[in-house]
Order: structure tokens, then C-alpha cells, then sequence
């Protein structure tokens, strides 16, 4: 019997599709948060009975995605953000996030549906620090399903 190992979790790249041919930069990210999904659910109070409650399902609900990496001064990811909340030209994406092999082959992807950017920012710039200046990239988006493989 083989071994197992999980895969690490810092190999891996994000692509936005439809937008022109991104530089090799520009789908590299430091941290991917949201990718999660929870049953959101009403509470009913019972007829007659104060001391319970019912919970019944109501939909799938997912966390905004939320991307970071260090600031890039040239990205059409971000001119794409710019678009979206600056002149309110918002265009849906699809996104796909790759966990990626020690051959740089994906072994899950990500496909998230339909985000759009809702907030931009950078770390806060300090003289007394010695840090790199973080790009922080928001989106919501309606799902995503998961290739394994």
C-alpha cells in the first residue's frame, strides 16, 4: 500500500477567464480565502411549544473570495477591477483556482462562477516597516464547482 501525503497547500495559481492573455505574474497569489460553502437555514418556532425550534434549509450560501499577493503595478486582473467598481461596468467572470502538482499539473481546480470584484486594497505603507506592499482583491461570486483530478 502506498503512502499518502495531502498536498501542500502553496502550489497553486488563479485564472480569470475571458480576459486577454495574462502575463505569467498575474495569476499568482500569495493567499485564497472563501472557498467554502454552508446550507443557510430559517429557524420556525414550534406551535405551541416555546422551549423548541425547527431549522429548515433554505440555500447554499458561499463567503466572498477574497485574493492577495504583493502589489502589481501592471495587471489586467486589476484593470479589470478598476472597470467593475470605478465605472460601475461590471462584467462576471469565471474564475478557476488551481491546486497544482510538484509537476505544476493541477490536481483540484476550483471553478468559481460568475464573481465580479466588490472591494480593492493595499496594505497600509509604514517607513518603519520592512514590508512588501499587499494587493487585496474581493469578489463575490454565486458558486463553484470542484474538479478532483
Amino acid at each position: 500500500m502506498a503512502n499518502y501525503y495531502p498536498p501542500v497547500g502553496f502550489h497553486f495559481k488563479v485564472e480569470v477567464q475571458g480576459l486577454d492573455r495574462q502575463v505569467d505574474h498575474d495569476v499568482r497569489f500569495t493567499d485564497v480565502s472563501g472557498l467554502s460553502m454552508e446550507m443557510a437555514t430559517e429557524e420556525v418556532a414550534e406551535g405551541g411549544q416555546n422551549r423548541f425550534l425547527q431549522k429548515y434549509p433554505v440555500r447554499a450560501k458561499h463567503p466572498e473570495l477574497v485574493l492577495k499577493r504583493g502589489l502589481l503595478t501592471n495587471s489586467g486582473i486589476v484593470s479589470w477591477v478598476q472597470e467593475c467598481i470605478e465605472d460601475f461596468n461590471i462584467s462576471p467572470k469565471n474564475m478557476d483556482i488551481k491546486l497544482l502538482n510538484e509537476k505544476h499539473e493541477p490536481l483540484m481546480t476550483w471553478h468559481v462562477l460568475n464573481a465580479y470584484p466588490t472591494k480593492w486594497n493595499v496594505s497600509d505603507l509604514s517607513a518603519t516597516s520592512n514590508a512588501v506592499v499587499v494587493e487585496s482583491l474581493q469578489f463575490f461570486y454565486q458558486q463553484f464547482n470542484v474538479d478532483r483530478g
